[in-house]
Parts: C-alpha cells; sequence; structure tokens
C-alpha cells in the first residue's frame, strides 16, 4: 500500500471502520484504453516500457472520476461542519498493475489534485481480502470478473461504464440513482416475472405490499448515503444538503410501488426522489436527473444511460444474470 502525502503535515485519513470507503480501480478512476491495447497487442514487456516511457503525462479522466470529485466535495462540506469527525467518504485506490506503473498513477492523482491517501497495487492478485479489510461500502472496477467476485463475498460492486458522450454533472451536490430490484432490493420479485410473468407479479405484490423485500447487495450504501446526509439535516441544512440520492425503477407507481416505498420505510431509508417508470426507458429521464452514477442489474438499462450521457454500473446480483452473461476479454494486470 502507497499513501499520497501532500503538505507538511500529512493527513492520515478517517479510520476504516469508521469512513465509507469507496474502492476504485484505476480503469475505472482513468482512461487507460491505449495502455490496454498495448498490452492485447504487445504484451506486458511493452506495455510496462510505454507507462514508464509516459509517467510524466497524466491519464485522462475515466468514467468514475466525476463520481468521485463530488464526493470529496461532500468532504470539504463535512470537514467544516465537524471538523474532528472520521465520518467522511474515504477513497481506496485499487490496482493489480505492475509497481512501476503506480508512479504514473501517483503522477495522475497528483496532477488532478485528488485527495486519495490510500493505494492498493495487489501484484496480480484478487482484492477481495483488500476490499475486506478497509470494510469496502462500495467497489467500482471495469472488470466484470473482479466485481462479480465481489458480490459474490458480500461486498457492494458494480461495473462501471463511461457514457456515449459527455453531461455535464454538479460539482456541489452529489447524485447516486439506484434502480430497485436485485439492487437495492433482492431479486425476489424479478424471480416471479421470470417465472410466472407479469401478472403473476402484480399479484404477488399486492398479496405482499405489506412485507418488506429483503436487502439486496447496495443497500448498506444507500444506508451510509442517508448517515451523512442526517449529519448535514442536524445542521438545518436539509435543502442545501450536498448529496441527493434517487430511487429510479422500472416498477409501476400503483402496481407495485408501494411495497418499494414500505420496503425502505421498514429500514428507515428514504431516497429523496422516487421515479416510477412503468416500463419506460430510463435514460432520458436519468439525462435529466444528472447523476454522478446510476446502477442497475440489467444491461439494457444500463446501455440506455450510457447512450444518453449517463455514468452507469451493472450490478451483477440477480435471476436476471442467470441468462446471460457478458464473455471477458484478455486482461493486462493494471486493475480494472
Amino acid at each position: 500500500m502507497f499513501q499520497l502525502r501532500r503538505g507538511s503535515v500529512p493527513d492520515p485519513g478517517p479510520k476504516p471502520e469508521n469512513a465509507i470507503t469507496i474502492a476504485v480501480s484505476s480503469r475505472a478512476l482513468f482512461r487507460m484504453e491505449e495502455e490496454q491495447k498495448i498490452y492485447n497487442e504487445q504484451g506486458v514487456e511493452a506495455y510496462v516500457k510505454y507507462q514508464l516511457d509516459h509517467e510524466n503525462e497524466p491519464f485522462l479522466p475515466g468514467a468514475a472520476f466525476p463520481f468521485v470529485k463530488a464526493l470529496e466535495a461532500v468532504n470539504t462540506q463535512l470537514r467544516e461542519l465537524y471538523p474532528d469527525s472520521e465520518e467522511l467518504f474515504d477513497i481506496v485506490l485499487m490496482t493489480n498493475n505492475h509497481a512501476q506503473v503506480g508512479v504514473r498513477l501517483i503522477n495522475s492523482i497528483n496532477h488532478y489534485d485528488l485527495f486519495i491517501e490510500r493505494f492498493c497495487m495487489t501484484g496480480g492478485n484478487s482484492p477481495i481480502g483488500y476490499l475486506k479489510a478497509y470494510h469496502t461500502n462500495l467497489y467500482l472496477s471495469s472488470d466484470a470478473e473482479k466485481v462479480s467476485g465481489a458480490i459474490e463475498e458480500g461486498i457492494a460492486a458494480a461495473t462501471i461504464f463511461s457514457p456515449s458522450k459527455d453531461l455535464e454533472v454538479s460539482e456541489k451536490q452529489l447524485r447516486v440513482a439506484f434502480d430497485g430490484d436485485a439492487v437495492l432490493f433482492s431479486d425476489e420479485s424479478e424471480q416471479i416475472v421470470k417465472a410466472h410473468g407479469l401478472d403473476m407479479f402484480f399479484e404477488h405484490e399486492k398479496a405482499h405490499e405489506n412485507n418488506p423485500l429483503a436487502q439486496g447487495p447496495l443497500k448498506g450504501f444507500l444506508e451510509a448515503l442517508g448517515k451523512l446526509q442526517k449529519k448535514f439535516y442536524s445542521k438545518g441544512l436539509r435543502m442545501e444538503c450536498p448529496i441527493r440520492t434517487y430511487l429510479v425503477t422500472a416498477r409501476s407507481a400503483a402496481s407495485s410501488g408501494a411495497r418499494a416505498l414500505k420496503t425502505l420505510r421498514s429500514w428507515g431509508l428514504e431516497t429523496d426522489e422516487a421515479l416510477f417508470l412503468a416500463g419506460a426507458p430510463k435514460g432520458p429521464l436519468l439525462k435529466k436527473i444528472r447523476p454522478h452514477i446510476f446502477f442497475d442489474d440489467q444491461m439494457f438499462h444500463v446501455e440506455g444511460a450510457k447512450e444518453m450521457g449517463t455514468v452507469a454500473a451493472h450490478v451483477p446480483y440477480g435471476v436476471a444474470q442467470k441468462h446471460k452473461r457478458p464473455l471477458q476479454e484478455k486482461q493486462p494486470q493494471n486493475s480494472k
């Protein structure tokens, strides 16, 4: 692990058990397509040489970059309100890159003035053990296989994708949008749809309206965001809160929306906005919201969000994954 130091008195950052830890891979934070191409076509030695020859050239921002910047903006406001609190976002860069490539990554982090103090180079090993040690609340990567491994170990994780076009997002307010089923909630209801169709699903949801759904893989992350929101609310800053959350679901409000809202209520959680689309495309609405990241378990919705300019992340959880598993490309040891 490396720690990046700034100033005469370095800030060690919050303790992992107190912080909301966001682990981000190098290829999620930065664009590394050219380096990936060199690795695939010319091999590891040419790849490392290229990185060394270009180590003073910062990488371009990747899909997770605006999200990370928004996390840091929230931290700035939290430090102003609670100078001694360790309840902050703690960003950890996870990479299985060659050690020599670490210099270019560090130079890039410093170039953009990112406050990333924790830097883990796993040397090609699985990041799972490190993610657990850091009490990781969310892991973002461009490697679907690593993300699936994290999900299987009970770690909130998603495969992040760059949008097809750039869409300006807020620099002062972190906006996070979640799908419901198989993301915040379990895939119980999706199993009904797959097995018995929509009519049976509607009947099932009506009959179980007052029975909370089981939690999904990202329930804990929403809970962590809500905990930080309350720190602003307690200072009378609900309307000025720099964190805003959205439920964006294909459910319809009349036939199946109540159970989703009552489930959140039973957990003591809420989202700032709840949008029930009744099967309509999510992309146009997300374009209006302009979240820093949108989580969904179905690639159809991820692709639709990407096309409209939203940074979208796929959560490989639930029955939908059993019907289509993406093929994996050859990947270099440069962390995804």
